[in-house]
């Protein structure tokens, strides 16, 4: 029996026993994306009536937790997010969460420099045999956690790929208090939306942008899984990734035979990621492929790192774009919807890239619960709007009514050209919102 399997058994206990030592007032890092913590969060769930002013550190949650369950009121847990699924803005709506402000590439530092963390719980790979956890499809921030914590509880996966990286993808038994053994949990599947007409029309315009040996980030939404589909189809070689998250888009791609790689000046011929969601098709594509290199959010979204790829090009959703440029990816209103994610990281990577080129992508208008047409390009911002992307670093804009180039124009400019953007029905309300700011002269029309 080797040291590390005599250390392992020495450190494996029942869930019960794992989540014994939190007590009230402790702050923990808790499940992330498609890392999650069902056995675990079962046995924390139990222990409700006991614990008050949990603090859980965590985001884009991929399935429900049961601590929520247990504690409909939110007078035990509290639920800290760093990214909004669908299921965070549920317990958004409940009252039960609340937002971390953030630039993602920044968070290891906030874990090591501004952030407590009493405990860390971790989900992980089946121990290899040099001792080591593999942390699958999730690195991001969770060696900082580890590092930052009193105390690391791993709970193993039999079913989580084993993921290549470059560093901050693995944890030792040695750095380990407490293991669990959650059997055969899965992975949580996140299916692609199918694209509409509009993601089509969108992604046709970034299409004829991209070029033979460009390096791809691609956000998460239909539109960036449009493009991806485009993309297969199309003649396009040596395409490189290294983006923020890795979706199922990027393994068509592979299957398509449009990347390679070869053209990257960092990580050549590797598809570089900090998290990955998607389908059972990701996973298996991620599973012990050394094409495949997963690293810390600070290294892969750090822009003098991802910049030194040339013709970096960075494709993001928004939500709400103003006049003057300002762009909205977080909140419609006050309401909290997704996240700045490492949306601003990407765009000025791009923009600091030889070559690099970057994209906001957005539909000129959404339809509310009442049925009513919104235009998505506004004056200014809607009352409670964050602001995601500061106006002079956006570059790209994309709607279905085409794309603009918003560097190095005057404010007059910005406004016609995102106006050209607009849906038509709300062009001329554009128009005369633009005059009454000063931004606009009908001499200068140019729609």
């Amino acid at each position: 029996m080797s040291a590390a399997v005599k250390e392992y058994q020495s450190k494996l206990v029942s869930p019960e026993k794992a989540v014994s030592g939190v007590k009230s007032g402790d702050w923990i890092g808790y499940s992330y994306a498609a890392n999650t913590l069902p056995v675990l969060d079962r046995a924390l769930a139990a222990r409700t009536p006991e614990l008050y002013d949990i603090q859980l550190l965590g985001g884009v949650t991929m399935r429900p937790h049961a601590f929520v369950k247990a504690d409909p009121k939110g007078e035990h847990f509290n639920w800290n997010c760093t990214h909004f699924s669908a299921i965070d803005r549920k317990y958004y709506d409940m009252g039960r969460a609340y937002y971390i402000p953030l630039k993602y590439s920044e968070v290891p530092r906030y874990v090591l420099e501004n952030v407590r963390m009493d405990i860390a719980m971790i989900q992980v790979s089946p121990m290899d045999k040099h001792g080591f956890f593999n942390l699958g499809p999730t690195i991001s921030h969770y060696w900082a956690n580890a590092r930052k914590a009193k105390v690391i509880i791993v709970e193993v996966n039999e079913d989580m790929p084993i993921a290549h990286g470059g560093y901050g993808h693995y944890l030792h038994v040695s750095d380990v208090d407490y293991i669990v053994e959650g059997g055969h949990t899965g992975m949580p599947q996140v299916p692609s939306e199918d694209p509409g007409e509009i993601d089509h029309q969108i992604a046709n315009y970034v299409l004829e942008n991209i070029r033979d040996g460009d390096c791809l980030q691609l956000g998460i939404g239909t539109m960036p899984n449009a493009l991806g589909q485009l993309i297969a189809k199309s003649d396009l070689k040596d395409l490189g990734v290294h983006t923020e998250m890795l979706v199922d888009s990027f393994v068509d791609l592979v299957e398509a035979g449009r990347i390679s790689g070869r053209k990257k000046q960092v990580d050549p011929g590797r598809i570089v990621y900090t998290f990955a969601a998607g389908t059972q098709k990701l996973y298996d594509f991620i599973d012990d492929n050394p094409q495949v290199a997963g690293y810390p959010v600070d290294y892969v979204n750090e822009r003098d790192i991802a910049s030194r790829n040339d013709n970096l090009v960075s494709i993001n959703n928004a939500l709400e774009i103003d006049l003057s440029g300002q762009v909205c990816s977080e909140t419609i209103g006050p309401r909290m919807i997704s996240g700045a994610g490492g949306q601003l990281d990407f765009v000025d990577a791009a923009y600091h890239s030889k070559g690099g080129r970057s994209f906001i992508c957005m539909a000129s208008t959404y339809t509310d619960a009442k049925g009513k047409m919104h235009s998505r390009i506004n004056p200014l911002l809607t009352t409670g709007a964050v602001v995601t992307d500061t106006r002079p670093v956006v570059q790209y804009i994309v709607t279905e009514y085409g794309i603009v180039n918003l560097k190095g124009q005057t404010t007059w400019q910005r406004a016609e050209r995102l106006i050209s953007l607009a849906h038509p029905d709300f062009r001329e309300d554009l128009i005369r919102e633009a005059q009454a700011l000063n931004i606009w002269r009908r001499s200068n029309k140019e729609i």
